[in-house]
């Protein structure tokens, strides 16, 4: 079950239990809010000291942009 913890304005936090293959499902008000849809692709950011992070599937491009740039 997900549940979602109320903050200041503009600012969410949802919790999410992790099945047996490491999967867990975005809540529904997550999805709606970022206009996330079936077959839509996401970037999963890590930092081993700040943890994990989605970004907005609309900076998708800048982010890929940043990475590959010389």
């Amino acid at each position: 079950m997900n549940k979602s913890v109320k903050g200041p304005t503009g600012k969410y936090a949802w919790t999410v239990t992790v099945g047996e293959k490491g999967q867990f499902v975005i809540p529904k008000q997550a999805r709606e809010l970022f206009d996330i849809k079936p077959g839509d692709t996401l970037i999963l950011l890590g930092d081993e000291e700040r943890g994990i992070a989605i970004p907005p599937k609309s900076t998708f491009s800048s982010l890929m942009g940043n990475i590959f740039s010389e």
